[in-house]
């Protein structure tokens, strides 16, 4: 008898079976963080984008429980800024997938099968990663070559870049989006691939005004879930001060449900498991998350943090 989502989503919760070693991408000439189950080789690999002033290393926790399951994990720590670009944090994400792909990480045990390349961010970085995927493994990629920088002073040197080289990314996932600039949604159409969608509840039942945007503008199969629990900047962790300027602290409960959801997803969506099919299952609710209604009953108010992205990104 196959497990009930349940028990499953509680599995998952929790860390997987493998030892996790954890790295700097500075090595290869991007600032990050990079963490990997202890060996094997063509393992799946996930790119993540952070949130709107919060560096990789508030989801540590995070990204560490992915590589326990399997995945080796990239997160570039760039575009920190109070303006951040959100097409230059994709060319970052971009560059991350291809060190992933192409460099032999650890002790040189460890690779990664380039047709198993999932993306993935939380707020900004959602929208950031929406944008790398949807031109991740085009042709014609200049808005993604270092032309993209141009009259912009680069902290770095530049990397060698190959669009040919590059492959359509495995899937999608958007953790809480928020506004970006330019904005992710003309790049979503370009998606192909499975999503997920994982949002703060809206008004009347139904997922909020840039998740529900995001998810419509998605081109392949999306699964929206809504979290009730989800508060804007609670899925980072380590958030001791942030109580002083007024925003959520973190929430344990909240990154144990985003945990589950996302790692089951990618497990069916980037590896192919039958067991977790049930994560690519809208119909399905799992722990902590609420049913999304057919249709809205009005219109979803955006988030404080939307808003306040939002201006930012018109200026």
């Amino acid at each position: 008898m196959a497990p009930k989502p349940k028990s499953l989503a509680r599995s998952l919760s929790r860390r997987g079976p493998h030892r996790v070693l954890r790295g700097d991408l500075a090595f290869a000439g991007l600032p990050g963080v990079v963490c990997t189950p202890e060996s094997g080789f063509g393992l799946p690999a996930v790119v993540f984008g952070h949130d709107w002033l919060t560096p990789p290393r508030r989801y540590l926790d995070t990204l560490a429980h992915l590589a326990s399951w399997g995945f080796v994990v990239v997160a570039p720590a760039t575009e920190r800024g109070a303006l951040p670009s959100a097409r230059s944090f994709a060319q970052d994400l971009g560059t991350a997938a291809d060190i992933a792909t192409s460099v032999r990480l650890g002790p040189g045990q460890i690779s990664v099968h380039p047709a198993k390349v999932a993306m993935a961010g939380h707020g900004f970085g959602a929208g950031a990663a929406v944008l790398a995927a949807g031109l991740h493994g085009a042709a014609d990629d200049d808005a993604l070559s270092g032309r993209a920088r141009a009259g912009r002073k680069s902290q770095r040197p530049a990397r060698p870049f190959d669009p040919t080289a590059r492959r359509p990314v495995a899937a999608v996932t958007a953790l809480f989006p928020a506004p970006t600039s330019p904005s992710a949604l003309p790049s979503a159409g370009q998606v192909h691939a499975p999503a997920l969608v994982l949002s703060e509840p809206g008004t009347g039942g139904v997922a909020s005004a840039e998740s529900t945007a995001l998810a419509a503008a998605l081109g392949g199969p999306v699964t929206t879930r809504i979290v009730p629990a989800a508060e804007d900047g609670a899925l980072a962790e380590d958030r001791r001060l942030a109580s002083f300027f007024g925003l959520p602290g973190s929430d344990k409960h909240l990154q144990a449900t985003t945990r589950a959801c996302l790692t089951g997803f990618l497990l069916a969506a980037v590896t192919d498991s039958k067991e977790h099919a049930v994560f690519t299952d809208e119909a399905t609710v799992l722990p902590g998350t609420a049913a999304v209604a057919a249709e809205p009953d009005e219109p979803a108010a955006p988030s404080t943090r939307a808003r306040l992205l939002g201006t930012l990104a018109g200026r």
